[in-house]
């Protein structure tokens, strides 16, 4: 098994408020969900398969009520699927990387994140799963009835500021293989995965997250800048890359 970008996720104060976008701009469609304990999560699914997942907080407290208000909506975290989360984290180590939130007391799902400060100003979840374990029937947010045919969500555009930090993380790290774009960024794919990470290099400015990149022949009525709602900017994919 390779490692495997396996979705981007965003953070709400309510779920239900993504699916106008989501589902009736986007065209995606109900995947999985369920509650996990202080926040629950719902993912949607795109032309290419890939997957967009939205947490929402439970109760007065938690990571995501702190999260929301210290930042409002947006981008929270990218997750990437490893074979053993124990190596994963070794080589996180092994480069000064930070690891918090260190949890591998279910045998069905292990995790642990690189903190942003370390880790071009995202946070990465790393994600050791296993067949087995059972969770009931998600039932989704209310959606538009009127859904439109779905768009491919292409990846993640970053910056950071050099190539080799990039090629640290993504590449020595998490095992992407790189590429250099006509645009001169450097693009990061993962061989079972239809995700990628596109990273624009600026030594000269501030590392991290610029938006979700979309990929699709139909017209879409994207606000430019950060979506009022999902508090991430969503462009498409560049035509140079």
């Amino acid at each position: 098994m390779d490692v495997r970008f396996d979705h981007i996720a965003l953070a709400l104060p309510r779920m239900a408020d993504a699916t106008p976008f989501l589902v009736g701009v986007l065209g995606g469609s109900p995947a999985f969900g369920a509650d996990a304990g202080v926040y629950r999560f719902g993912q949607w699914r795109f032309a290419n398969r890939a997957r967009l997942e939205v947490l929402e907080p439970i109760g007065r407290d938690g990571f995501l009520h702190r999260f929301l208000a210290a930042r409002g909506p947006g981008l929270h975290h990218v997750t990437f699927k490893v074979p053993s989360l124990h190596e994963a984290c070794e080589r996180a180590h092994a480069h000064g990387y930070e690891i918090v939130g260190k949890n591998d007391t279910n045998p069905y799902w292990k995790e642990a994140f690189l903190h942003p400060r370390h880790a071009l100003g995202i946070v990465v979840q790393f994600a050791e799963s296993a067949r087995g374990g059972s969770a009931p029937p998600w039932t989704p947010p209310p959606a538009p009835l009127d859904v439109p045919p779905p768009v491919a969500i292409v990846g993640l555009r970053m910056r950071a500021r050099s190539r080799e930090r990039a090629r640290t993380q993504w590449v020595t790290i998490l095992q992407g293989q790189e590429a250099e774009a006509p645009d001169l960024s450097v693009i990061y794919t993962w061989p079972r995965s239809p995700l990628r990470i596109a990273v624009e290099i600026d030594a000269t400015r501030e590392e991290g997250p610029l938006a979700i990149e979309i990929g699709g022949e139909r017209a879409l009525g994207i606000p430019k800048g950060r979506h009022p709602v999902l508090g991430a900017v969503f462009e498409p994919q560049s035509t140079r890359s």
